[in-house]
């Protein structure tokens, strides 16, 4: 985290200097290509791309391995689950049929073993925009941003204050299990049954909540006794104009969004299986 109390880290790359509202942009560009096929060389592609995108933002993997390790972990679980209520689902998608072994009385096929791999890549292959955005975009300039293309400041400022917030929920979070960790409530391996410990992060939620509406009236009063939503328009302190590599960006995005179309309509569309 960085030392503003937000996920955004201060570094000086071609990636830092781009607008927040074209990092948006690239953001759903990038997810749209990413859902149009079920192809994993695609996904590699993407993988590649954003790895490279990442490196030119200068950001390391113990700057963003929480969000690597829980995405990682929601994949697996995600094909776990797929694996274990359709067994077959991958061979009905191309009408072959080669079973592995049986889960649960039904037989698994490699077929779906390779859909649930491509299914595991498409999600890994938005991680890195996803990186790119949230950990490269400042939250006062992403505000300001989307003001100027026409988003009300009034939501564009409730963006900013949910960016700044989610690392205090973060660390309030860590805070309240610590003190409930010194009343003898288990968390950690070994201390108590997996399931008990599950249960024991009841004990979090309503803390959390509570803290979580206090700050949100807090903050609220603040902006009401600053009166803020009085006028229809305001400025900004971190406004600034589309320079020249924000234009070529979206350049890039369009002819990625049109080659994304063209090779989901004419080349790679469906389910590649190459066995």
């Amino acid at each position: 985290m960085a030392a503003t109390g937000t996920l955004y880290i201060d570094k000086k790359s071609p990636i830092h200097s781009l607008d927040g509202s074209i990092k948006l942009l690239m953001l759903l560009v990038w997810t749209a290509v990413a859902f149009m096929f079920i192809d994993i060389r695609v996904f590699l592609a993407l993988i590649a791309g954003g790895a490279f995108l990442i490196r030119m933002a200068n950001i390391t993997f113990k700057e963003v391995k929480p969000l690597v390790v829980f995405l990682l972990i929601f994949t697996l679980f995600n094909s776990a689950f797929l694996i274990t209520i359709t067994p077959a689902y991958g061979s009905e998608l191309i009408g072959q049929y080669t079973p592995v072994f049986n889960i649960l009385g039904r037989p698994l096929t490699y077929e779906t073993l390779w859909f649930a791999v491509t299914l595991s890549l498409k999600y890994l292959s938005i991680l890195p925009i996803t990186i790119i955005f949230i950990f490269t975009t400042h939250p006062s300039r992403f505000a300001s941003s989307l003001n100027k293309i026409g988003v009300s400041y009034k939501i564009a400022y409730a963006v900013n204050i949910a960016l700044r917030y989610i690392p205090d929920v973060r660390d309030e979070f860590v805070n309240i299990m610590h003190a409930q960790e010194a009343r003898g409530v288990a968390f950690r391996k070994g201390e108590d049954s997996l399931i008990n410990r599950f249960k024991n992060y009841n004990t979090i939620l309503i803390p959390l909540v509570l803290s979580s509406l206090n700050r949100v009236e807090v903050v609220s009063n603040a902006m009401n006794l600053r009166g803020f939503g009085s006028e229809k328009t305001r400025s900004w302190y971190n406004g600034k104009k589309y320079g020249k590599f924000d234009f070529l960006a979206i350049a890039l995005l369009m002819i990625g969004a049109v080659a994304g179309i063209l090779i989901n309509k004419f080349y790679l569309s469906g389910f590649w299986y190459p066995f």
